[in-house]
C-alpha cells in the first residue's frame, strides 16, 4: 500500500534525490480531483444545487488534471521496483471499487475509472518496460501524446484533433459495451468515473517515456527541492486521500441531507 501511495519511492540512502517538486505537482492534481469529485458527489447523488453549478463550471477543467496526474504517474513508474506487482495490487483496488459502487451506489457505479485505468497502464508498463528502454525518449513521448490527441474523440465516434473530427468510426463498435475499457461503448453505457485506454493509456505512457530523464537523474536542480510542503504531502500519499476522499464526501453527504430533511 504504501508503495502504491508514493509518487517516486524512495530510493535507498538517496532520499536527497527525491525530485519533490514531482510530488508537488501530483499533490496537486489530486487536490483538484478531489475538489471535483466531491461537487461530483454532492450534486450528481444529493442534488444539491450550489454544488452543481460548481461542477458545471469545473467540469472542463478534469482532463487537465487528470491528464497531469497520469503523466507524473507515468513518470514515476520508472522510478518503481515494480509496476507489474503495483499494478496487481492497484487492480484489486479498483475491482473492489466497481463493487461497492455497484452496491452502495448503483445509480452511480465505477465500471472503468482512473484506477482501472492506472492498473492496467502498470501491468503493461511492467511487461514492456524493456521495450520501451529501447525507443528514444523524446519522440516517442510526442508520438504517445499525438496519438493521445488523435484518439481523444473515440468515445464519440470519431479520430481527430481533440474534438475536431477527422474520421469516422463504424457504428458496429458502438453495439455492445465489451470493448468499453477501450473507449467503445452502447448509449446504454454508464461509468461515473471513466478513463477507457483510448485516449488516456498513451497519456500515461508519455509520462513512462519522459520519466526517463527523472531515472537517469537529469531533472533540473530546481525540481530536488521543496517548495509547497502541503501539495507534497499529498502527492506522497496520493492513493489513500483519493480512496479516502470519496466516502467522506458521501457520508458527508448523508449527514447534511438528513439534517435537512
Amino acid at each position: 500500500m504504501e508503495l502504491l501511495s508514493r509518487l517516486l519511492p524512495k530510493k535507498p540512502s538517496e532520499q536527497k534525490d527525491r525530485i519533490h517538486f514531482l510530488d508537488e505537482l501530483r499533490g496537486f492534481a489530486v487536490f483538484c480531483m478531489v475538489f471535483y469529485h466531491g461537487f461530483y458527489v454532492f450534486s450528481e447523488l444529493f442534488r444539491f444545487e450550489w454544488s452543481t453549478s460548481l461542477l458545471r463550471f469545473f467540469q472542463p477543467l478534469e482532463p487537465v488534471y487528470a491528464a497531469g496526474f497520469l503523466v507524473l504517474s507515468g513518470i514515476a513508474s520508472n522510478l518503481s521496483r515494480s509496476n507489474l506487482i503495483r499494478g496487481v495490487k492497484l487492480g484489486v483496488i479498483a475491482a473492489a471499487i466497481t463493487v461497492i459502487t455497484v452496491f452502495v451506489t448503483p445509480e452511480q457505479p465505477i465500471y472503468f475509472g482512473i484506477l482501472h485505468l492506472m492498473s492496467l497502464a502498470m501491468i503493461l508498463t511492467g511487461l514492456l518496460m524493456n521495450v520501451f528502454r529501447k525507443l528514444p525518449a523524446w519522440p516517442s513521448a510526442a508520438f504517445c501524446a499525438a496519438a493521445a490527441v488523435f484518439t481523444y474523440g473515440v468515445s464519440d465516434r470519431f479520430l481527430g484533433f481533440f474534438s475536431v473530427p477527422l474520421i469516422p468510426l463504424p457504428d458496429a463498435l458502438y453495439q455492445t459495451d465489451w470493448l468499453s475499457f477501450l473507449g467503445f461503448y452502447s448509449s446504454s453505457y454508464f461509468s461515473a468515473d471513466y478513463f477507457p485506454v483510448l485516449p488516456w493509456l498513451f497519456v500515461f505512457f508519455a509520462g513512462v517515456f519522459f520519466g526517463r530523464f527523472a531515472a537517469e537523474g537529469r531533472f533540473p536542480g530546481w525540481t530536488y527541492k521543496k517548495h509547497v510542503p502541503f501539495f507534497a504531502f499529498i502527492g506522497r500519499h496520493a492513493l489513500l486521500i483519493y480512496l479516502a476522499h470519496l466516502p467522506l464526501f458521501y457520508g458527508t453527504g448523508l449527514l447534511v441531507s438528513s439534517l435537512l430533511s
